[in-house]
């Protein structure tokens, strides 16, 4: 396997409120999160930390995750669990009113791959050299697509096509899309909507086949091309592939 994740903060917000990051644990089993926040006084970047810190803690102390059904579980109880805490610390903090997060995560063993979403951010898998989008948005635009409302490319210019259906500190209670994935993939892609909103399927495709160019090179370009683009958000990417090699970077774009 070989790991990068990166964030940035764009060309255009003036701090950056997402939290990436990818974990591997001693049985060899790997969890990817990326978590978009959202609220005043700089309160996403805590919401969206809350949820990586959470994970993390709860990752570190298992020796496996166990069975597929276990799994499930364990991404429910702990989404329920960090949704508990975001709401909490809103509850404890006046100024953070509107606090709260996206979050989609994958959890990958030798027997199965499973995605968990809430809210906007993406889950992507990789196979025979195509992009294939895993998670649906829970967005409002999504759902009137869906319905036949709109039609996809008046989605991309919807005037509200950020409103969220979903997100963790939203509701006290926040149930998650499980997806179990095929593990027959070549790859795994995490991202923040600043990604998806700069560049289309395609263009991502492009760039993560681009085998002259190292794990993080890929991961690099795809930030650069959103800043070119405009950077209107934060980008956050975690992308997983799998070789014969093991090997886990990070980075921060400047």
């Amino acid at each position: 396997m070989k790991a990068c994740y990166m964030t940035d903060a764009g060309r255009v917000r003036s701090h950056n409120e997402d939290s990436v990051t990818i974990l591997k644990n001693t049985s060899g089993e790997y969890l990817l999160i990326v978590a978009d926040g959202m609220g005043g006084h700089r309160a996403g970047e805590v919401a969206s930390s809350m949820v990586v810190t959470h994970f993390g803690k709860r990752f570190a102390k298992l020796s496996s995750v166990g069975s597929k059904s276990d799994a499930v579980n364990w991404l429910r109880d702990n989404i329920a669990e960090v949704n508990e805490s975001i709401l909490k610390y809103a509850d404890e903090n006046p100024n953070s009113k509107g606090l709260g997060t996206t979050a989609v995560i994958a959890l990958l063993t030798d027997d199965y791959l499973i995605f968990a979403n809430i809210g906007d951010s993406s889950g992507y898998v990789m196979k025979n050299g195509e992009l294939h989008k895993v998670t649906h948005d829970h967005t409002l635009v999504n759902l009137l697509v869906q319905s036949g409302d709109i039609t996809e490319e008046e989605a991309k210019y919807h005037p509200k096509k950020n409103v969220l259906m979903k997100a963790l500190g939203a509701a006290e209670k926040v149930e998650p899309d499980i997806f179990d994935v095929d593990t027959e993939v070549e790859a795994i892609l995490l991202c923040s909507d600043g990604l998806t909103t700069m560049l289309n399927n395609e263009q991502i495709n492009h760039v993560l086949i681009d085998n002259e160019l190292t794990i993080e090179q890929r991961v690099s370009k795809l930030i650069k091309k959103c800043n070119v683009r405009g950077g209107t958000d934060n980008i956050s990417i975690a992308y997983l592939e799998m070789n014969d090699s093991d090997s886990l970077e990070s980075g921060e774009e400047k």
